[in-house]
């Protein structure tokens, strides 16, 4: 029954309206959810310059690819924090706004007079999304964190990569999205709370620690550890006790990853090498026994998807219902027919020099209905909006708009 409900022809967040002070990755992801299903973001970056992630990785052009995947779909103004005219001008934006979302150091919005109680003030319902690398509280909340130190504090680092080698590291950042990730869970916690008319005493705060995110991935990391004594430690591209599970080299220099680690799956995959006696072994069928031969177990797949090219090594394991993929490169996933039919490849007109160029961008995650999942636009120009924000928000008219940008507050 559908009762009081209605078919919907906005996008969920819609109406709502979010404030984002903060730089690099982890705010910025946070906001740009938000912004990827409808919600009005205004991204504040300091003048001249503007948020660092706008130099990173950049070959040519004046802004990265980075900044403009993570920029999407919000709206660039520019304003200098430490001022009192600037700050004046955020309290003005920030009172009209649903979500803040900052990642600075703890202390650092109360120290700029935009502590979460100087926002409640302005703004009794606005849930305020704070991350930063160890929390808000605790004997560490005061250290500088990144992604990187959060990922080694929560132990992924001591996980990952070969045993031999120094701790590795995934080519991306992995700490910093996670954490956005959850705020954006927090965020819209608080608000569906509230539009229930249950609210919280103080500010509405959503606080979210860079190394906690990572952590609450790690699964058992720690249980493991108080119940068996064991430290699990870097072992490369297998997982330990998860067999046969990995990255298999084919006949054509091409890599597939496997995942043969059910009962069930193990055994389809064992038929499709041909290898009916492995199949048939039942005291294979534990995930213990299977760890046990790990290196007969992998030699047998490794010299089976050496003897085929990777298009035929997918082929039939898709038709043994075996999970696998291949180990692709950007080209690859740029071009491939899924990506595209699932709108995960969206391309636009990106000014890198002097002129529009084509350049494919990731699209919106997750599918939802009503929601055609088209990015509006990619990352904005420094300060692009910042006019029509501080006259639509702020309330300035345009000599107040034309005085931020001789007092240096604008860029």
């Amino acid at each position: 029954m559908t009762g009081n409900l209605r078919l919907a022809n906005s996008l969920p967040l819609e109406g709502i309206r979010v404030l984002e002070l903060g730089n690099f990755i982890a705010a910025p992801f946070a906001a740009r959810l938000f912004g990827d299903f409808g919600a009005e973001v205004i991204k504040i970056e300091r003048p001249n310059g503007g948020d660092e992630l706008r130099d990173w990785r950049k070959t040519r052009g004046q802004t990265s690819m980075l900044f403009r995947t993570l920029g999407r779909n919000k709206k660039s103004v520019t304003l200098d924090l430490r001022s009192e005219a600037g700050q004046a001008a955020v309290k003005k934006i920030a009172a009209q706004c649903d979500v803040v979302i900052e990642n600075f150091r703890p202390g650092t919005l109360e120290r700029w007079g935009l502590g979460p109680d100087v926002l409640t003030e302005l703004n009794p319902d606005v849930v305020i999304v704070r991350i930063s690398g160890y929390g808000q509280t605790g004997p560490y909340k005061d250290r500088a964190g990144f992604g990187s130190s959060a990922e080694s504090f929560a132990g992924l680092r001591y996980i990952t990569g070969e045993p031999d080698r120094p701790a590795g590291r995934a080519a991306a950042s992995m700490g910093d999205t996670v954490a956005g990730l959850y705020g954006v869970i927090g965020a819209l916690m608080l608000m569906l709370q509230k539009a229930k008319g249950i609210r919280h005493e103080g500010p509405q705060t959503v606080d979210v620690a860079l190394y906690e995110g990572v952590f609450s991935l790690l699964e058992s990391l720690v249980p493991d550890y108080d119940a068996y004594g064991m430290v699990r430690r870097r072992t490369g591209g297998q997982l330990p006790g998860v067999v046969p599970t990995g990255s298999y080299l084919c006949a054509d220099g091409l890599e597939v990853v496997i995942g043969g680690n059910s009962n069930s799956v193990f055994v389809r995959l064992m038929k499709a090498m041909g290898r009916d006696d492995l199949a048939a072994d039942e005291s294979l069928l534990t995930t213990e026994a299977r760890a046990a031969r790990e290196e007969e177990l992998n030699g047998a797949i490794s010299a089976w998807t050496g003897s085929y090219k990777l298009t035929e090594v997918l082929d039939l394991l898709d038709a043994a219902g075996v999970p696998a993929g291949p180990v692709y490169d950007a080209p690859s996933i740029a071009e491939d027919k899924h990506y595209l039919a699932r709108g995960m490849i969206q391309t636009h007109d990106v000014v890198i020099e002097d002129k529009p160029e084509k350049v494919r961008f990731p699209g919106v995650v997750p599918k939802i209905p009503g929601h055609d999942g088209e990015v509006k636009w990619v990352g904005p120009e420094l300060g692009e909006h910042t006019e029509e924000v501080l006259r639509d928000l702020a309330g300035l008219d345009a000599e107040e708009i034309a005085d931020f940008t001789a007092g240096g507050v604008r860029a």
